[in-house]
């Protein structure tokens, strides 16, 4: 894609990337892919808010030099020294050795670690500015969003935030960058709240308060790391993360997750009667095979969903692996205050429902109701797992 114009001066200057399988090494976006976004002031000085990721090198310094000297750079405003927006760097720095490197001060101790960079290191901190001529950046620590270097910068004439990942979203640009010429915001919302989930939500206290701390400063344009940039309604991605964060806290809607395994079909019988039961009662329901479904797209529903029902078969005296890792990936984002029910079957001995009481002691998940039985289940016991889930959908309905 060729360098965009977004305001007088102003430009997009990011990468698509639609061939990384896992974001981070972790999280799946081979279907969805990704943009790095990247942007260029061409004033009297001329800074680079944010580089790339280290590949089509040559089609991101194309579009720079579509608007100006390369060599001629004289600051990169590193807001987040995470490889996927700093990977150019030593690039950069051959091409133009005068660039001034900016970014709040644990940035500069990575820059040295990073990349071995030490000259030419400009520390800003909370409330610094620079004039680059008509244009000045104004610079906001945001620590842990989600990195505790990172930062936002803020160019005043146009009125325009580069909060690097913070507001950001998987997705792959699909020809418009604006949010008001995009044809498939639903797209854009999930993969944004999924993004927010994976990357962001262990740190939702730091999200709340980098929105306090901005709610004062007039903003047109919100432009982040990734996805869309935001220009026609800047407040609604602001809200979206609001909304979002405020899960952490106990904020909930009336839904529920059924996750499950099953290595020979019993367990998953008695999904569909438990399904069966939930779907009775009106509730919505998202249901994810645990074996099939990697965690990241099942975190997003856990994020948002009162409540929780596992299906689980024991498995060497514990709980069925891949059910068990979606579990521990929660607990691992902090996924608190959940009501949850478990069934699953086991052949010989129990010990599921043991592991999950361990696993679930110290999110605070509420244990309300748990159905095991032996081997295949009868007809008699779906009927009473079609009850169970009835009775868990009910309890979610009176608890929301």
């Amino acid at each position: 894609m060729p360098a965009i114009e977004i305001k007088p001066d102003v430009y997009w200057i990011g990468v698509n990337d639609r061939t990384t399988d896992l974001f981070e090494g972790l999280w799946p976006i081979a279907k969805e892919g990704v943009s790095y976004n990247s942007y260029l002031i061409d004033d009297e000085k001329k800074a680079i808010i944010d580089l790339t990721k280290s590949f089509k090198g040559d089609e991101y310094l194309d579009q720079i030099d579509e608007v100006t000297d390369i060599s001629q750079v004289d600051f990169v405003v590193v807001n987040h020294m995470e490889p996927d927006h700093s990977g150019l760097i030593r690039t950069l720095r051959r091409i133009a050795p005068r660039v001034t490197f900016l970014g709040s001060a644990k940035t500069k101790d990575m820059l040295e670690s990073f990349f071995s960079i030490k000259e030419n290191v400009r520390v800003v901190n909370d409330g610094d500015t620079l004039s680059l001529g008509k244009r000045t950046l104004k610079f906001f620590s945001t620590p842990f969003l989600h990195w505790p270097e990172t930062m936002m910068t803020y160019e005043v004439s146009h009125r325009i935030l580069f909060p690097c990942d913070a507001f950001g979203g998987y997705g792959a640009i699909r020809g418009a960058i604006f949010d008001d010429e995009c044809k498939d915001f639903d797209f854009y919302q999930k993969e944004a709240l999924r993004y927010y989930v994976n990357i962001v939500a262990s740190f939702s206290a730091r999200v709340l308060g980098a929105i306090e701390k901005l709610a004062d400063l007039p903003i047109d344009i919100i432009a982040p790391s990734h996805r869309l940039i935001w220009r026609k309604n800047p407040s609604l991605i602001v809200n979206l993360y609001k909304n979002w964060a405020e899960y952490a806290v106990g904020k909930t809607e009336p839904g529920i997750t059924l996750i499950y395994g099953s290595m020979y079909g019993f367990t998953e019988s008695m999904m569909d009667a438990v399904a069966q039961g939930i779907s009775r009662e009106d509730v919505p329901l998202e249901i994810f095979d645990a074996s099939r479904t990697h965690p990241s797209y099942i975190l997003p529903s856990l994020w948002t969903k009162a409540g929780v029902m596992i299906g689980a078969p024991t498995y060497e005296v514990s709980m069925f692996p891949p059910v068990e890792a979606v579990l521990n990936m929660a607990a691992h984002k902090h996924i608190k205050n959940k009501k949850v029910a478990y069934f699953g079957s086991y052949g010989w001995s129990g010990g599921a429902r043991k592991n999950l009481e361990k696993i679930i002691e110290p999110l605070k998940w509420e244990l309300a109701d748990t159905l095991e039985f032996k081997g295949c289940p009868t007809e008699e016991e779906l009927k009473k797992g079609e009850e169970f889930g009835r009775r868990f959908a009910e309890l979610i309905k009176k608890g929301t």
